[in-house]
């Protein structure tokens, strides 16, 4: 049996003080806040205390029979409405329609507008118990335009006994009819004392460097401990030495390289480091490379902070269809010539 879904230890008081109200709660929450903190723990859990039927201070028991069912898997009032691929990323087989054509597809990444409409007859059924029904939909922005507007016409007029928690990173991702629908509940970023503690107790090495790197994210810190090396990878290191030292270093060899990663990585990793340029260059301490500080310090009193400002919106934009480039190897070069390009000392007239 799978464990019940708890929350983490920076959002009982927090969950303690929302489900206590519940007598009062509205039918769609809107959970946001930054990535890497927790929100679909916290989404679930909260689904299992809604669910319980002997909850206590608003959370869930952990033993009544709906408690048992939850962790169980197959409460029949719990829903999760996630892409395909993220279901298969959580151990859930996908069943594939192959009534028209034997090629085996990759898992959506969206969330389908089919998934929702197949969720009208459980709205018409009763509840199992008599109590809540929970749908938790993560993450929010997966949906496209016509799975949003399928949504925002079930809130319109939402089923009875219905609560819906929507997982999102930001609201102004999303379609501002469909967040208007919801009652909104920001979840904080836990103090570093507590991320520091739960890391540590996580057993990851170098804790305060990769929560340094994640922001003070610290399930994203915990991630980026399993599937990296270092806090801060070799090439960025690499990248910024180069800079620092020269105008007219030669990243070619470091575009081969990063090639072979995932685009969304090295981008967060740019976007990282010009936050970081940007803060020296304000005289504020760096926040997610404090082992480059004494390079960024180079970079950002010799760079424009202008050209700075720009290209660091720029790869925001890049960050977008960071998986979908049309010729990855053009893709990479041109990323990092428009940083170095960001970075060369400003000539004095």
């Amino acid at each position: 049996m799978s464990a019940l879904p708890d929350f983490l230890p920076w959002q009982r008081e927090l969950a303690q003080q929302w489900l206590n109200q519940r007598e009062r709660f509205a039918h769609a929450w809107l959970l946001h806040g930054l990535p890497g903190i927790g929100k679909k723990q916290f989404a679930l859990a909260a689904a299992a205390s809604l669910l319980c039927e002997q909850p206590a201070n608003g959370l869930a028991c952990g033993t009544c029979p709906a408690c048992l069912w939850v962790a169980g898997g197959n409460h029949p009032d719990l829903r999760r409405i996630r892409p395909d691929a993220v279901a298969q990323e959580e151990g859930v087989a996908v069943e594939e329609d192959t009534s028209v054509s034997t090629v085996k597809k990759t898992p959506s990444r969206d969330i389908r507008v089919e998934q929702l409409r197949a969720l009208g007859s459980w709205f018409n059924t009763a509840t199992h118990r008599g109590g809540w029904r929970v749908a938790v939909l993560y993450p929010a922005r997966a949906m496209n335009m016509i799975a949003a507007n399928a949504l925002l016409k079930v809130l319109e007029e939402p089923p009875e006994h219905t609560v819906f928690l929507l997982v999102a990173d930001a609201p102004d991702r999303l379609l501002p009819t469909l967040v208007s629908r919801c009652r909104r509940l920001p979840l904080p970023v836990p103090d570093p004392a507590q991320s520091l503690a739960w890391l540590q107790a996580e057993q990851v090495s170098r804790a305060d460097e990769w929560l340094a790197a994640a922001g003070g994210a610290p399930l994203l810190a915990k991630a980026l401990s399993l599937s990296n090396d270092s806090p801060c990878p070799d090439w960025l290191q690499q990248l910024t030495k180069g800079l620092a030292g020269s105008a007219t270093s030669d990243i070619g060899p470091l575009a081969d390289q990063i090639e072979k990663l995932a685009p969304d990585a090295w981008i967060d990793s740019l976007q990282r480091l010009f936050v970081d340029i940007l803060l020296a260059a304000s005289e504020a301490q760096v926040r997610y490379y404090p082992a480059l500080e004494s390079h960024i310090n180079t970079i950002a009193a010799q760079a424009s902070r202008q050209h700075l400002g720009d290209t660091a919106r720029w790869l925001t934009q890049q960050r977008r269809i960071a998986g979908h480039p049309l010729n990855a190897k053009l893709f990479t070069h041109s990323a990092l010539q428009r940083v170095a390009l960001a970075c060369n000392p400003v000539r004095q007239p």
